[in-house]
């Protein structure tokens, strides 16, 4: 006999399958998520601009209209040629067409971007998941060693250790990772810190269930919705960062395409082929705000007492 028919004996029988379905002026998540975008002309470009980035990111090939100049082959009867019908954006010292080398730098930027937030959670999250729980020399310790890589700018720490272990792409995103997920074990601690005095732990507790399962099953659950908001701020920073070390000779090497190393390689020729670096920063400083505006709008619908 079910838990319903015991306490409601036959009335159980006549409640209906489906849930009662909410109010008309009540919306669900995902009514409320599209509710929260559509409202907002910065949360359409946002969500429209990132989209569009990974697009690229995933059919470069396909999109570019010169792909193998995306690549990197050279074109020398067609260099510095400004922006035309058969190349929108101009061509390179080398006679590349730039939208195809831009659409292609969008490969190292988002995916970059995506295994270094990654990774610097899974890193980043548990830890600070640990100290708050247990606290005592536990939290002492690990906060100790997040303070200690805290201590110096995330850029400034990842080119020192680029620069040690040799310019690359990969060697950047390892950097990078090294200095970015101190940032998510204080904001999980935090949060676990006040998450362990409430009512439903202490209930865990007293019924003998382990601290792996409240960790993983009652804490980490509700530390989701500021990681996520964290997270897809910090994408953006960490463009910015590798496209940063890319332009000082760290990151991306040649001849494969990235929008830090196209405005490192267009400098000297700003004068007279100025769309070589304006077109790469545009599209550095779009992703970047694009990311921004979207932490913010995630934020808006986690919390709907914080909308704008």
């Amino acid at each position: 006999m079910s838990i319903s028919k015991l306490f409601l004996g036959k009335q159980s029988e006549k409640l209906p399958d489906n849930p009662i379905p909410p109010p008309s002026g009540e919306r669900t998540g995902w009514q409320h998520t599209l509710y929260v975008i559509r409202r907002d002309v910065l949360a359409i470009f946002s969500v429209g601009w990132i989209l569009l980035m990974i697009l690229c990111a995933l059919l470069a090939p396909v999109i570019a209209p010169y792909p193998d100049q995306g690549r990197g082959r050279n074109d020398a009867d067609n260099r510095l040629l400004p922006p035309s019908a058969n190349n929108v954006m101009g061509t390179d010292e080398l006679g590349r067409d730039v939208l195809s080398r831009l659409i292609f730098g969008a490969q190292p930027a988002m995916v970059a971007s995506l295994i270094v937030v990654s990774v610097a959670m899974l890193i980043g999250v548990p830890l600070g998941a640990i100290a708050g729980y247990y606290g005592g020399w536990v939290d002492e310790l690990i906060m100790r060693i997040t303070d200690l890589f805290l201590a110096f700018p995330s850029l400034l720490l990842a080119m020192a250790i680029v620069s040690i272990a040799g310019p690359s792409l990969i060697n950047a995103v390892m950097a990078l990772v090294v200095s970015w997920w101190p940032w998510y074990t204080r904001l999980v601690r935090s949060t676990t810190r006040s998450l362990k005095e409430e009512y439903f732990i202490e209930a865990a507790r007293a019924i003998g269930v382990s601290d792996v399962i409240i960790i993983s099953r009652h804490i980490l659950p509700n530390t989701i919705t500021p990681i996520i908001v964290q997270a897809t701020i910090d994408i953006g920073t960490v463009i910015l960062a590798t496209t940063s070390l890319a332009f000082l000779g760290l990151g991306t090497q040649p001849p494969n395409a990235d929008w830090g190393l196209m405005i490192d390689q267009g400098r000297q020729f700003l004068r007279q082929a100025w769309w070589y670096s304006l077109y790469p920063g545009v599209a550095i400083f779009l992703t970047v705000l694009a990311f921004n505006l979207l932490g913010d709008t995630l934020r808006d619908i986690f919390d709907p007492r914080q909308y704008r």
